[in-house]
């Protein structure tokens, strides 16, 4: 919220925003900076607000920053304001008759006394009990000594002192402070500061940040996120008697000072006026290019006409965190630039719920961050026009997806009925760049066989199924397996939410289309459903067809594919399931295709998280790749159609090949060989195969690990590693009719050295 211009100092208001109701005092032109803690005049001012509206849970001083005082600290004021009226109202204490029996000479000293102590209630309430305790303590010695006709009166007296006292002394505030009153003297205001911590936020932004670290927490870890001129500082906490650590967050907004907020606050006063229409979110990036441009000569012609030096280095700080707080999605953006983040959470009520993530190293973390209703509200509008999609009581349910130059996250938004609370965001940070196997490898998440047999099963132009649990690596692992198909080959990728590294490959040269089809949860849209995106695929020419998730009716439609055999080449998808029975639960039970027509799948690879004993930490494992046989009728479970080619070994923590896959008892890899030439009914160079690709992604790992070259595990270098695989390969074919591994290996490991040597130099 802001004051409109003009607005009267000291001026107050009540906004309703996310379930509680804010109290807002503009201190916009005063000389100082608010604060309770050290001016007793802020203090007095807040707690006579609070006097008139005593359903606020949140005071928020608004300057060039805007100083928020949280629900704690909130009570604290408004118990002294509920004493206050208490006092003031209901007892009357200022009366003769309080005051009073029936000597009326005394009236007129009790009467300051008790009014001097009511002045200090509301802007010193300490001083006010350090005073209230000495009036006791006089009203005591002069009881003792008071002729008998005075004794009642003043015993009377004493008597409303002691349980104005005991009021008082209840209060949070007094309670928090009573262990620091051995040293107090009057006036002191130290002591409030340790009471009244406010989360300060720039006026240009309306998310509260709790800036100040924990007194009760040590730092784990810290680090930097951003590049160039927008940096921000994470501070990994751990509190004593908290299970989950705090991911603390110091962004660029939080470092400026006082001129640049100003020139912030004015720049975005009249930036909010020019927002974007509907059909410029389209192209997200070329909008924000537009404003960036803008909002620097706004912030220069501003700087310049109040007299205030702009470097070229804060013109772009300040240009970057300008359009990030008006077009863009304020700290979330922020909180996007951590690599090291996987899942981004706002629960309803978001105002008053703290952000929590899952982070790469640390699982589950709080964070400093709690958004405003604003914000909340604006992101919401934002994410409807750049999905073209509806978010209404009528449609709850937004899935869309936010691109801002390299960050890619998958956005998930509930809202009322379904979400009673309000509006509730679930976001998935994407990686920058594709995971690769060997990625995968150096994760711990396979291992080189495991990898070796999936890329043999890719080129193979197997049916494959991707199966886990949420956030357990499936449509990662699936974008890996992406990579091993030949570029050569056509793909089509068919996506409700555009998840799957697309781009990616398409700047690595692939002849790759994108389907984006309806989501399963939307009734009804301008878009394609999947099942008919499926179908329209087949009419696309022969294409390997990857599917982002099997969710619902298109099940039917994408087995129909596979079991006309009208894709020449791999089909793959990723889809909910602990297990391959789990899986065939799922797709026949649920989604309703024929259990027989659920043999048109090869292999299920499930990959799961796994967790620690005492339940802290958890780590994505590939449990199983399971190929699926033909020869069973009703159950595979009972029939024994699912056959483990690797297997999950806890114990040694990676993939282990089973005796079926040693020994050559595998159908799926016996029908691949049959199609090959010097591999039909030779098993053993079928496995050489599979050894050497699995010696390759090996050696990938561990030169990277050697050289220190991460880029070699990416998704550039490994198109490239495939292509010379694929091609030395193909020479040794040539001329000795087998690419065995003693021969493809050393030529292929020459290439990997010479190139290495190139990227040194």
């Amino acid at each position: 919220m802001q004051f409109q211009k003009g607005a009267k100092l000291y001026s107050s208001e009540v906004q309703r925003e996310g379930g509680e109701d804010i109290l807002y005092i503009n201190y916009i032109g005063a000389p100082y900076v608010p604060s309770i803690s050290d001016y007793p005049k802020v203090m007095e001012k807040v707690v006579d607000f609070l006097v008139e509206n005593q359903n606020v849970s949140r005071v928020i001083l608004v300057q060039q920053k805007n100083y928020n005082y949280d629900f704690e600290e909130t009570s604290a004021l408004l118990e002294i304001a509920q004493l206050y009226v208490y006092l003031v109202k209901h007892e009357s204490i200022l009366s003769q008759k309080n005051l009073i029996t029936n000597q009326a000479q005394f009236f007129t000293p009790r009467y300051n006394e008790v009014f001097s102590f009511l002045f200090w209630l509301k802007q010193d309430p300490i001083a006010a009990y350090a005073e209230l305790k000495k009036l006791i303590i006089n009203a005591r010695i002069f009881l003792e000594k008071a002729p008998i006709q005075y004794k009642t009166d003043q015993q009377n007296y004493l008597n409303l002192l002691e349980r104005i006292f005991l009021l008082l002394e209840k209060t949070r505030m007094i309670r928090s402070a009573i262990p620091s009153l051995d040293n107090y003297k009057r006036g002191d205001r130290e002591i409030y500061h340790k009471i009244f911590k406010p989360d300060v936020i720039p006026n240009f932004t309306f998310t509260r940040l709790v800036s100040d670290l924990p007194s009760d927490a040590e730092i784990v870890d810290q680090y930097e996120i951003g590049e160039d001129f927008d940096v921000s500082l994470v501070n990994i906490l751990r509190k004593k008697d908290e299970a989950k650590l705090i991911y603390h967050l110091i962004p660029p907004e939080n470092t400026l000072s006082e001129e640049q907020n100003l020139l912030l606050n004015l720049a975005r006063g009249v930036l909010i006026e020019h927002q974007p229409k509907a059909e410029e979110f389209t192209d997200t990036e070329r909008t924000r290019q537009v404003f960036f441009n803008i909002a620097k000569d706004l912030l220069q012609d501003l700087a310049q006409n109040k007299g205030i030096k702009l470097s070229y280095t804060d013109l772009n700080k300040l240009s970057t965190i300008l359009v990030r707080h008006t077009i863009g999605f304020g700290l979330i953006e922020v909180l996007l630039q951590d690599r090291n983040l996987q899942d981004i959470v706002l629960n309803a009520p978001i105002p008053q719920t703290n952000i929590f993530l899952r982070h790469q190293e640390y699982d589950e973390c709080s964070t400093n961050i709690l958004p405003s209703q604003e914000d909340v509200d604006s992101w919401a509008a934002k994410f409807r026009m750049i999905s073209g999609r509806p978010l209404d009581e009528a449609n709850p349910i937004l899935d869309t997806q936010l691109e801002i130059g390299k960050i890619r996250a998958r956005i998930a938004i509930i809202q009322k009925p379904l979400s009673p609370d309000g509006l509730a965001y679930a976001i998935r940070r994407h990686r920058e760049a594709p995971w690769t196997l060997p990625l995968f490898i150096k994760n711990k998440m396979l291992n080189p066989f495991g990898a070796g047999l999936l890329s043999f099963m890719i080129d193979g132009s197997r049916t494959l199924l991707v199966a886990g649990t949420r956030s357990s690596g499936k449509t990662s692992l699936l974008g890996s397996l992406m990579l091993e198909i030949i570029p050569k080959h056509r793909v089509i990728v068919i996506e409700d939410s555009l998840e799957l590294p697309v781009e990616s490959l398409r700047k690595l040269k692939y002849d790759i289309l994108r389907m984006k089809v309806r989501s399963a949860l939307l009734k009804t849209t301008t878009e394609v459903s999947a099942d008919d995106g499926i179908r329209t695929s087949l009419r696309l020419g022969d294409s390997c067809l990857i599917m982002g998730e099997v969710r619902s009716v298109e099940a039917k439609a994408l087995y129909e594919a596979m079991r006309v055999g009208a894709l020449a080449n791999v089909v793959a998808g990723t889809i909910h399931g602990a297990s391959p029975y789990g899986v065939f639960d799922r797709v026949v039970n649920d989604l309703g295709v024929p259990a027989t027509s659920f043999k048109a799948t090869d292999i299920i690879t499930v990959c799961n998280p796994i967790k620690s004993p005492d339940g802290m930490h958890s780590w994505r494992r590939v449990l199983q790749i399971t190929e699926v046989r033909k020869h069973w009728t009703k159950d595979p479970m009972e029939e024994k159609g699912f056959v483990d080619l690797m297997k999950y070994n806890v114990e040694k923590d990676e993939l282990e090949p089973t005796e079926d896959l040693i020994n050559g008892d595998s159908e799926i890899i016996k029908s691949i060989a049959s199609n090959v030439k010097g591999w039909a009914g030779n098993w053993d160079a079928v496995y050489d195969n599979i050894l050497l690709r699995a010696k390759m992604k090996k050696e990938i790992v561990e030169v990277a690990e050697k050289t220190g070259n991460a880029d070699i595990l990416e998704s550039k270098f490994n198109t490239l590693s495939n292509h010379m695989f694929h091609k030395i390969s193909d020479e040794i074919h040539q001329e000795i009719g087998l690419p065995l591994g003693e021969r493809v290996f050393p030529e292929w490991q020459k290439w990997l050295n010479q190139e290495i040597k190139k990227l040194r130099i």
